[in-house]
């Protein structure tokens, strides 16, 4: 699990094309750990008419029987993709899918088809769909394979064979019923447990998230103001001879300091922003699952109401309740197991995201300390070789 784990996280070396994924991944080595490897890249700008967009190849290789080759290209943009997260819902309600990034980007981070935002969706992409292909019961959805392997002209077609009109309003029908009824009765503690844990997750890490941004738009103040600090230096010291040699020293410091702070912020936006904010993410996917969960026991409750009250189609209610029975007992082993794997995934992702920056700050703060040193270092050296030559007769 920890191995998955870390494989999902986003890491420098994280494949970016099909080459580089094979190097990392060898089927020879590991056929029992993966046999669906996924990599999205090459984002492409299309306009149109009518809109702007953009669209990701989705390169996989696999030597899993199921698909019928070993290797496919497609390009998804990013509708498709939410049309496959709806369809994961559709199909496990009780297990956690995992999120998609926002289709908008929030305000004073990146601007809307930058290169930095295009490239930040791209590893968010690309980490949705290996979570998918890690996950043992999604990773054989229909869906996911067609999502993969199917041509754009294929998955639209597709696309079109989804649920009705008339059955997305029942299914919106039966949520609203559920949410009027309020809370179910008899549910398990342990369900009542996992409701009380993901509120409290969701406060704290949603004040993560906003530390997390707050820290890096600090950081990115203060990197703003260096760059036009060190220069000053260098100019002051065209009028300054007897502390020319200085002023050009605490210049180059300054210069130094400044693009470890530059590394130092690449590191909180490649390891800390991206991991907390998908969890800020999962918390409200959590919360769905629930709902779901107790939309499904509502409706068993429903009907053991209506056959307490009414004595005639007793047979009919017994074998309605007996399958109701059945489908809790299912989503509640689901979402269970999901549960476990979840939260020890989560745990391994935090505190990869921390000690990762912990260590980046432990070497920002050795280096702009030792370029300092070596500075006063030499001012030192300089001083008393002056004074020496003072003493001189």
């Amino acid at each position: 699990d920890t191995s998955l784990a870390e494989a999902n996280s986003f890491s420098p070396s994280m494949p970016i094309s099909p080459s580089s994924m094979i190097n990392q991944y060898k089927f020879e080595d590991e056929p029992e750990l993966r046999d669906l490897f996924i990599t999205v890249d090459d984002p492409e700008s299309h306009i149109t008419a009518i809109e702007t967009f953009i669209t990701y190849r989705v390169v996989t290789k696999t030597s899993r029987g199921a698909f019928d080759s070993c290797e496919y290209e497609v390009r998804r943009r990013y509708q498709d993709f939410l049309w496959l997260k709806s369809k994961l819902e559709e199909a496990h309600p009780t297990l956690i899918i995992p999120p998609l990034p926002e289709k908008f980007i929030m305000k004073g981070m990146v601007e809307r088809f930058s290169d930095e935002f295009i490239e930040t969706r791209r590893k968010a992409l690309h980490k949705f769909l290996n979570r998918i292909a890690d996950h043992p019961t999604l990773t054989f959805n229909e869906d996911f394979k067609i999502f993969l392997t199917a041509q754009a002209w294929e998955l639209s077609s597709h696309k079109k064979q989804g649920p009705g009109l008339l059955s997305r309003m029942g299914q919106t029908v039966r949520a609203v019923a559920s949410s009027v009824r309020g809370g179910v009765k008899n549910r398990p503690e342990m369900f009542t447990e996992m409701n009380e844990y993901i509120e409290t997750f969701s406060q704290k890490i949603n004040v993560l998230d906003k530390i997390a941004h707050r820290i890096y738009k600090e950081e990115r103040e203060y990197f703003n103001e260096m760059k036009e600090y060190g220069p000053i230096h260098t100019l002051w010291s065209a009028s300054e001879e007897d502390i020319a040699d200085s002023l050009k020293g605490v210049a180059s410091c300054i210069d130094k300091c400044c693009k470890a702070t530059e590394k130092r912020m690449a590191g909180l936006s490649e390891y800390l922003l991206p991991v907390i904010h998908e969890y800020v993410l999962y918390s409200e996917i959590l919360m769905g699952v629930l709902k779901r969960r107790d939309q499904i026991q509502g409706e068993l409750d429903s009907k053991v109401d209506a056959l307490a009250n009414k004595k005639a189609d007793k047979d009919l209610f017994s074998e309605e309740i007996g399958k109701l029975e059945d489908k809790v007992e299912c989503a509640n082993n689901a979402l269970k197991a999901d549960w476990d794997r979840w939260k020890q995934n989560m745990q391994c992702d935090m505190r990869s995201a921390f000690t990762n920056v912990a260590d980046n700050n432990l070497r920002y703060y050795e280096e702009c300390l030792a370029t300092w040193e070596s500075f006063l270092a030499s001012q030192t050296v300089d001083r008393h070789g002056e004074e020496d030559s003072e003493d001189r007769p």
